[in-house]
């Protein structure tokens, strides 16, 4: 099976000059964890994602420590997240992004969807433009599909 038959060809985007509140509003409103970001020309330029917040309002060591050693400070997260608010979502994007064609199979958006750590991959056409993304529940529903289980879509 392959990616054209499982993505979703609908894709919910964002803009370069996006602010990120309206950006992660998009998160909230939609109930996903990320986004791509695309320009004017349908090509992909970043993913804006949940973990973009979290490391721009979260104390730097954390990630590398492993756990929160610190008091939480609620007036120091709430500033940094205010001072956010109207910056746009191109200075927190995440440039480096793993992506697949519309002939990649399932089993390799699987792997690559383990070893990148990635939720969800934006799928490209030959012109490098966004024409759908695939998420690892895509991949999981058309592997117990296969399996015959009845899946609900």
């Amino acid at each position: 099976m392959k990616v054209n038959q499982i993505m979703s060809k609908e894709v919910i985007s964002i803009k370069p000059k996006d602010n990120i509140k309206d950006a992660l509003m998009t998160l909230f409103k939609y109930k996903i964890s990320g986004l791509p970001v695309i320009d004017e020309n349908q090509r992909l330029v970043g993913m804006f994602t949940e973990k973009d917040i979290l490391r721009e309002i979260l104390p730097s060591y954390i990630e590398r420590v492993g756990r929160f050693v610190y008091e939480e400070n609620p007036k120091s997260i709430r500033k940094r997240l205010e001072t956010l608010t109207g910056l746009p979502v191109s200075l927190i994007m995440r440039k480096e992004v793993v992506t697949v064609s519309e002939d990649t199979t399932l089993c390799e958006v699987g792997q690559l969807m383990l070893l990148q750590k990635a939720r969800r991959i934006p799928v490209l056409d030959n012109q490098k433009k966004v024409v759908g993304i695939v998420a690892r529940e895509d991949v999981i529903k058309a592997y117990a599909k296969e399996a015959g289980w009845i899946v609900s879509d």
